[in-house]
C-alpha cells in the first residue's frame, strides 16, 4: 500500500526537478537602455507639459525640478508641517 504513494511521490519530485531545468536564459539581446533625465519631460516641444504638470515647472530645467520635489516634500509629505 505504501509503495504505489511513495513511486508516485518520486516520479512527481523527478518531474518537478526536470522542469526547472528547462528554463530559458533570460538576456538582453538589445543591449542597455537608457532613460531620460526626469527634469526632460514627456514631449519634445519646448515649455510643454500635459495637465499633470506642477505649475511653475518649465519642461528642461534642472533646478525648477529639484524645487518642485523639495517643495512636494516639505508641503506634502512632512507630518510635521500637517495641520490637525
Amino acid at each position: 500500500m505504501k509503495r504505489p504513494g511513495l513511486l508516485a511521490l518520486g516520479v512527481a519530485l523527478a518531474a518537478t526537478c526536470l522542469v526547472a531545468c528547462g528554463e530559458k536564459p533570460q538576456t538582453n539581446t538589445q543591449g542597455v537602455k537608457r532613460d531620460a533625465v526626469p527634469w526632460s519631460g514627456t514631449s519634445n516641444k519646448e515649455n510643454a507639459g500635459t495637465v499633470f504638470t506642477a505649475p511653475g515647472w518649465k519642461v528642461g530645467d534642472k533646478t525648477a525640478w529639484q524645487q518642485q520635489l523639495k517643495t512636494r516634500a516639505q508641503n506634502g509629505q512632512n507630518e510635521y508641517n500637517k495641520e490637525n
